[in-house]
Order: C-alpha cells, then structure tokens, then sequence
C-alpha cells in the first residue's frame, strides 16, 4: 500500500529571504513533495506553519502514515499542543522523516530526550554522505555516496541518542563529519533523520537527496506489528486464592 505522506515545512525563509526564493519559489515543502511524487510516491499533502493549526489538524494527522519535517527559524513558533500530538502520532505509529535542521525542532527533541545540538557553519563546504549500512532500505539505489556541491556544514558531536542505526556519515571540506543518516524507534513509530538541506542551497533539488528522503518515507511507513498494551490486567488463568487479599485491599495496596 502506497503510505499517505504530509510534507511539513515553516514556508517563512521563502516569503522573507529572495535567495531562498529563489531557489524554491513555491516553497520547499512544494520541492520536497514533487521529489517525492517523481520517486512513485504519489499520495502526497503538504502543510506550512501559518496555517490553522499549523495545517496539522487531527484529521490531517490521522490520514498521515509518515509525517516529513522540514523546520528552521521559526521552532519556537509551533504550538507545545501540536508538538505534542505529533510525538503522540509516533509514538502510535506514525512515521516521521526529519530533515536538516528539524534537529532543533519541538517534536524531534521531545522524541530523542536530548538538546540534539551540534557544530555548524555555513560557507563554502562541499558534503560528501558516505553510505555505511549499504543493505539498508533507505540505501537502495543511491550508489557508495552522494556529493552534494555546497551545504551547510554540521560537525559532531551531535547530541542525540545512539542511533538504532546508522546509514550515512557527511563529510565535509573543512574538515568536519556527522552522523548524517540515523534511525530510531519510538513506540511503535519509526524515525529517520537525515541531515541535508540548507534552505540557500538547491539541495531539494538533488536527485539523490531526494531518492534518499523517498527511500526514507517508505521505511517510515507503519507497519502491521503487536498491539501494545498497558496498564492493570485481570489475569489470563485463574489464580490460587489469596489468603492476604482483602488484607492488602483495606491497607491500599495493589
């Protein structure tokens, strides 16, 4: 089955910054959506953050198999109630594609338990993603790695959880590695982060970006799985009488 997919963006770089207009004059939620849909995944939304409810209302995320987060200067700006049925939504299933600086954003820090900061610079680095786990899913078809011209650096160390497991390490020109393609398990949702994607540069416009982050949904996806069940249970078979019951009844134990 084809997993429906909301491509979630801030949509506030390509209304205030003309460089970043430029290169994505419908938004980079709309570019990130179109690689997708060129990659065969064809039941694609998209949602901006000045939209009523951040375009995530309940019926929105209750019709998204995988949730893809593209988020930058405006974190602050998401309501902690939408962050907060986002992490719910993993936590039940939901997949979620993180992107770039999505690192800093309210539902992936909920998510990790962690700052997730990390070293940065912005100039002139190219970024070489070195595939490390070449048999993994969100591998396929990318080759021994993608070079991307010019990006945003990112250098560790990247304060996250140790990943699940890891499928691209950047390097860069000045220097500098990262844990650029991670994965992780939250409840019953997976989680993939993956690193490019600094709005001046075309890098949604990468074929194999954008391969990657297909890929990426689609491992994403959920999946049929257990049933996760808490809380106070009647037992499955008959238990020998217990003399002290009523006892631990009145004294207020369990």
């Amino acid at each position: 089955m084809t997993p429906r997919i909301t491509v979630w963006n801030e949509f506030r770089h390509e209304k205030e910054n003309r460089a970043v207009s430029d290169i994505y004059p419908d938004g980079i939620h709309t570019a990130i959506a179109a690689g997708l849909r060129a990659n065969g995944l064809q039941d694609v939304r998209t949602a901006t953050l000045d939209e009523p409810e951040h375009g995530l209302t309940d019926d929105v995320l209750a019709q998204t198999d995988v949730l893809v987060w593209w988020g930058h200067k405006a974190h602050g700006d998401l309501t902690d109630a939408v962050a907060e049925k986002v992490v719910q939504r993993v936590w039940d299933g939901m997949g979620l594609v993180v992107l770039h600086s999505g690192h800093f954003s309210k539902p992936f820090k909920r998510l990790m338990g962690t700052s997730c900061d990390l070293k940065w610079r912005e100039a002139t680095d190219k970024e070489r993603l070195w595939v490390v786990h070449p048999a993994h899913p969100i591998a396929q078809g990318v080759g021994e790695y993608i070079e991307i011209p010019a990006e945003e650096m990112y250098g560790e160390h990247f304060d996250i959880p140790a990943p699940d497991e890891l499928i691209f390490v950047s390097w860069f020109t000045g220097g500098e590695v990262f844990r650029s393609g991670c994965t992780f398990t939250r409840g019953s949702g997976k989680i993939f982060y993956f690193r490019p994607g600094h709005e001046t540069y075309p890098t949604y416009h990468h074929e194999g970006v954008l391969r990657v982050i297909a890929n990426g949904a689609r491992w994403a996806a959920p999946t049929a799985s257990a049933p996760r069940a808490f809380g106070n249970r009647a037992p499955l078979e008959p238990l020998p009488e217990d003399p002290h019951a009523a006892e631990r009844s009145q004294e207020g134990f369990r």
